[in-house]
């Protein structure tokens, strides 16, 4: 847990310096940047109906982000109970810890960036920065969200939530993988050595 800690924050120390780097070398606004990420994703209406790019993926991962809106349930308090206070502060930092990590990666990824299983045509392959500690870091912070929210409301609903996206990203990011071996064939070896989700948890971290 600590080395896990200490890439986060080598992760984002880095960040901000290739953020504030490329903010005086480049000559694109923010706003450019944004578009050419936001952009070419393929989103189509008969997509949406035949899944040609993995579209209910995204549906079920949709669904499921926005179900953590919900109400915990069952709710201590009619039982006369109050969930602990250190506990629900530590899931607030983990989800806070999850968000940066979300923009994080998003920013890393720039123009590769899709909210899509199936990669974009001519989408470079990212390894550096947070790619470097997993292959699919905003599935990981995206569970650290999930699992923040379930430890700060103390919901058996939310852990329930929690494992369903673990399983949805696990599936989403094998596509992901068949489409980026066709692409791009060194993917491979970068697949064999650096863990998927979450490193050595057997239904996170796959290498093959």
């Amino acid at each position: 847990m600590q080395g896990f800690c200490y890439s986060v924050c080598a992760d984002l120390c880095e960040q901000i310096n290739v953020m504030a780097s490329m903010s005086n070398s480049s000559k694109q606004s923010p706003a450019e940047s944004l578009g050419k990420a936001f952009s070419g994703w393929g989103l189509s209406w008969g997509g949406w109906l035949d899944n040609r790019q993995g579209e209910w993926w995204l549906l079920a991962q949709i669904t499921l982000i926005t179900a953590h809106l919900l109400p915990p349930w069952p709710s201590l308090e009619r039982w006369g109970y109050s969930w602990p206070l250190p506990i629900a502060i530590f899931g607030a930092c983990l989800f806070c810890v999850g968000v940066l990590l979300v923009v994080q990666a998003f920013w890393r990824l720039g123009a590769s960036l899709s909210p899509l299983p199936d990669p974009k045509p001519a989408a470079a392959l990212v390894t550096m920065g947070a790619y470097r500690r997993c292959r699919h870091p905003l599935y990981q912070a995206l569970l650290l969200c999930s699992a923040g929210v379930a430890i700060a409301l103390g919901s058996l609903l939310h852990v329930a939530l929690f494992l369903a996206l673990c399983l949805l990203l696990r599936g989403k990011a094998r596509r992901e993988e068949r489409k980026l071996l066709i692409l791009h064939p060194e993917y491979s070896a970068y697949r064999a050595s650096t863990a998927a989700i979450i490193p050595w948890l057997p239904l996170l971290d796959w290498r093959s």
